[in-house]
């Protein structure tokens, strides 16, 4: 009981922890790199950079003030545990965005602005949703909504909002080039997340069909030590009982085990396909 009350406590630090220091590094990239040169990723934060140059609001004053009315409904809809790290997550990133405003901007070139605000957001993004937590606008709209209607896309409805919000700024400041930079900060930012998420090790899959499997993965073992597994499979064609290896392995290892199945079995079918992410011996770990 104890041991499981301190996982719980680790837990809540860890991931409020987690959500202060994404919203901390969604403040910088916002601050410094795209707010200065009129661009943003779409969201409250669209509308909130519209309010900054038009009204002199506070960029995060108005990004707080425009989640209280979402807080209200997902504290019934999505829970109390998720919500608290959310409002956390808000109010982190409005206070940093205040207070990174208060510097000078990093660059007044458009294109490095959209490359590192982007990329830079899309880290402290990933951050944040890897602490289950959110910084409330778009994102947690479409959470509110989906408990409304469960069959709709949250990635295409997010899609629709931000492009709409990207479209008012450019509509505002009467500046094409504004769409099309803020288009280059979204995409990086969502490949960030991707990144984050389901890492850079990209990892290859090898099945090999062949009736010296066993030979196969004895020499896949021996010399280049990754494991190997037979899955039994029956030829379509010739009606016949086949053991079919699956093999993870690094792309540096792809060249080898190829030429070693084709030098021990010159008839040997081997498919080859990118695993996107492998986690286990031998891989990453989580």
């Amino acid at each position: 009981m104890i041991v499981e009350e301190n996982y719980n406590i680790r837990r809540i630090i860890q991931e409020g922890g987690g959500t202060v220091l994404g919203a901390i590094i969604m403040g910088i990239g916002t601050s410094l790199f795209l707010l200065p040169n009129q661009l943003s990723t779409g969201g409250f934060s669209g509308i909130a950079t519209i309010l900054y140059y038009f009204l002199k609001i506070p960029m995060g004053t108005t990004i707080l003030a425009l989640n209280i009315p979402l807080f209200l409904i997902a504290i019934y809809k999505l829970g109390k545990s998720f919500c608290a790290k959310s409002i956390l997550g808000t109010i982190s990133f409005s206070i940093a965005i205040d207070l990174f405003d208060k510097l000078p901007s990093l660059t007044d070139d458009r294109l490095l602005a959209c490359i590192y605000g982007g990329i830079i957001i899309g880290l402290g993004t990933a951050i944040i949703l890897k602490s289950n937590a959110s910084t409330g606008g778009s994102d947690l709209l479409s959470f509110i909504v989906r408990t409304y209607r469960p069959n709709i896309r949250m990635s295409r409805m997010i899609t629709i909002i931000d492009t709409v919000i990207v479209t008012l700024n450019m509509i505002f400041f009467r500046e094409i080039e504004i769409g099309l930079y803020s288009a280059i900060a979204i995409y990086l930012m969502g490949k960030m997340i991707d990144i984050i998420f389901e890492g850079i090790y990209f990892t290859k899959l090898l099945i090999i069909v062949s009736d010296k499997n066993e030979q196969i993965a004895k020499q896949v073992g021996e010399r280049i030590q990754r494991g190997a597994t037979g899955l039994f499979g029956k030829g379509m064609y010739t009606q016949q009982n086949k053991l079919i290896l699956m093999c993870a392995a690094s792309r540096g290892d792809i060249a080898r085990i190829k030429l070693m199945a084709r030098n021990i079995d010159p008839n040997s079918f081997i498919i080859i396909a990118n695993a996107r992410e492998v986690v286990g011996q031998g891989f990453k770990r989580e």
